[in-house]
């Protein structure tokens, strides 16, 4: 136990006028004496939100975690942060990670908090709040919402985003109804909770996970499952516990949890956005990380969780099967099994015995379900900085290609083209679209994986290789370039890729490269301009003037670093 003082009574064990105000203002709402007396207190961050439909159940993992935060002697205190809603927010949530991590990082300073418990669900909810509470390094546990139960529609199983694609298309060319379409609306998304597939939320769940910021298990417990309350309150009950040892965010985010996570998504098939994220959490705390970890750490590990979009399954027969602490104690020899996590125990601690209760599910190492399948970072004249693609999601005969492009030269063209019966294209070109990175659209939005053009579709075609500047949903599958970096907004190469050039995609050497002279981009560039800029006022200017690239996880320049848990004024006046 730690004998330092509580950071909380600097507000509540004064006893001139700030600090009559600070608990006679506070005990309006019914709280004893005793509760300003020395107890740890609790902020329970919650993005809860109707807006939010992912995490529209959190009101009720709260009342949870207070339980646990009371009964280990607590006093917790919730308060709501912005909410990032995947599902209805424009242009893109990406755009508003850094704000809510702000939010984050200024309320835990502000107030009168010893330890954090961060309510996460939906994709950008769960890295805002982690990025905002590294910022400040307090004792800090993640109690992430749990995915929606499986859908099923007719008798076969339905994947939350990942068969929204299909369906999509399926529309598109008159192969199922509007009335079927609705159906799979409502048949897709049946309980509480965030998407069922390996999506960037189930992925953002195992990162914390596996970084060690959430109690064993608890990425893939149904947000409907009683055992999802029941991990609330035993996770207030060690917060307070966290308080007491003084185990810090710092002490548990060290770079060998970065390496164990950037393993473990690869052994899951995780979303390519974990990329920009760990990178952006990863430089909040000063931990050297870079794009090319990714790959020289991940790229050669198994795929050991068969989940859509890369498998057959969903999260609940991941958790059935047994969950992360089982592909932890599989993968353990590639691990640094001896990292703190926030029970206090290690990855071995927590993992040792965990077997598979369904092999189709969760594979041994022996047999995985892919080799070699974590992210590939690609490197060549088309992305100097840099650009990522997932093997595992991709199609094999085209990992390997050299083709035609085809350019949109941003979103609106795309949309007014696409399915132009007259679009010069074949299923062996190659689509770009530009203008959809950090600061094109603004906010970098999961457009990565575009539909194909509907005569292609017609067809029978189901896959080409796309590049862009912007991101992929991570229940999205295809062979898909992204986060191609610098971006075409700024004048990366990717904005003077024409019509009719030749890119080769090579993963085995991972290489994208234009076949274009440098004399030729140079005559090119000459005859570049930048687009004005989107708005001149309020956060998109704040956006557009301090957003780094993908490279280096789209946070702003001047949150690099933290800021350390002192408030900026000692009182308040």
């Amino acid at each position: 136990m730690t004998s330092k003082p509580r950071r909380s009574q600097t507000w509540f064990g004064d006893f001139g006028t700030l600090g009559f105000t600070h608990r006679s203002w506070t005990k309006n709402q019914g709280y004893p004496d005793d509760m300003f007396e020395g107890r740890p207190v609790i902020g329970i961050c919650n993005t809860w939100s109707d807006l939010t439909p992912c995490n529209a159940h959190l009101r009720v993992l709260a009342e949870y975690v207070k339980r646990g935060v009371y009964e280990a002697g607590g006093f917790p205190l919730e308060f709501p942060v912005m909410s990032l809603g995947e599902i209805l927010m424009r242009p893109t949530t990406m755009l508003f990670r850094n704000l809510a991590s702000m939010d984050v990082e200024e309320t835990i300073r502000a107030n009168p908090l010893d330890g954090v418990v961060l309510l996460t669900g939906c994709d950008k909810t769960t890295p805002s709040t982690v990025m905002g509470a590294a910022s400040v390094n307090l004792p800090t546990l993640v109690v992430n919402g749990g995915p929606m139960l499986d859908g099923n529609y007719h008798g076969r199983a339905i994947g939350s985003g990942t068969d929204l694609w299909r369906i999509s298309d399926e529309y598109r060319i008159g192969k199922i109804t509007l009335d079927e379409y609705k159906e799979y609306e409502s048949c897709m998304s049946r309980s509480d909770g965030h998407c069922s597939t390996m999506g960037t939320a189930s992925t953002m769940a195992v990162m914390v996970e596996a970084l060690g910021l959430t109690l064993p298990g608890a990425a893939a417990i149904p947000a409907a499952d009683s055992r999802r309350r029941r991990l609330a309150w035993l996770s207030g009950r060690r917060i307070v516990g966290m308080v007491e040892e003084d185990l810090t965010l710092s002490k548990i985010l060290t770079r060998e949890a970065f390496e164990n996570a950037i393993k473990l998504n690869a052994a899951v098939g995780g979303s390519s956005n974990f990329v920009i994220h760990m990178l952006a959490i990863a430089g909040r705390l000063g931990i050297p990380l870079t794009l090319d970890d990714f790959d020289a750490l991940g790229s050669t590990l198994p795929l050991l969780v068969n989940l859509m979009p890369s498998g057959q399954y969903l999260m609940e027969e991941f958790f059935e099967a047994g969950g992360l602490p089982v592909v932890i104690e599989q993968l353990k020899s590639h691990l640094h099994m001896d990292v703190v996590t926030v029970n206090g125990k290690t990855h071995a601690e927590n993992t040792a015995g965990a077997q598979s209760w369904n092999r189709e599910v969760i594979r041994p190492i022996t047999d995985p379900l892919k080799e070699s399948a974590g992210l590939a970072v690609l490197r060549g004249n088309l992305a100097p900085d840099g650009a990522i693609i997932k093997p595992s999601a991709a199609s094999p005969h085209l990992l390997n290609h050299t083709g035609r492009a085809v350019v949109f030269e941003d979103y609106d063209d795309y949309h007014a083209r696409i399915d132009d019966p007259e679009l010069d294209v074949t299923a062996d070109d190659i689509l770009v679209l530009k203008l959809v990175g950090p600061k094109g659209y603004p906010g970098m939005p999961e457009v990565g994986n575009f539909h194909l053009p509907k005569k292609l579709l017609e067809q029978g075609v189901q896959d080409m290789i796309r590049v862009s500047d912007g991101r992929m949903s991570g229940t999205a599958f295809g062979t898909v370039v992204l986060h191609v970096a610098p971006e075409s907004a700024i004048g990366g190469p990717l904005a003077l890729v024409q019509n009719g050039d030749m890119i080769t995609l090579d993963i085995g050497n991972r290489r994208l490269h234009l076949d274009v002279s440098d004399e030729e981009l140079t005559r090119r560039r000459a005859g570049w301009s930048p687009r004005l800029p989107h708005t001149e006022r309020g956060y998109v200017k704040l956006y557009l003037d301090h957003v780094m690239g993908a490279d280096k996880g789209a946070d702003f320049d001047f949150l690099v670093g933290g800021s350390g848990s002192a408030p900026i004024l000692k009182g308040n006046h």
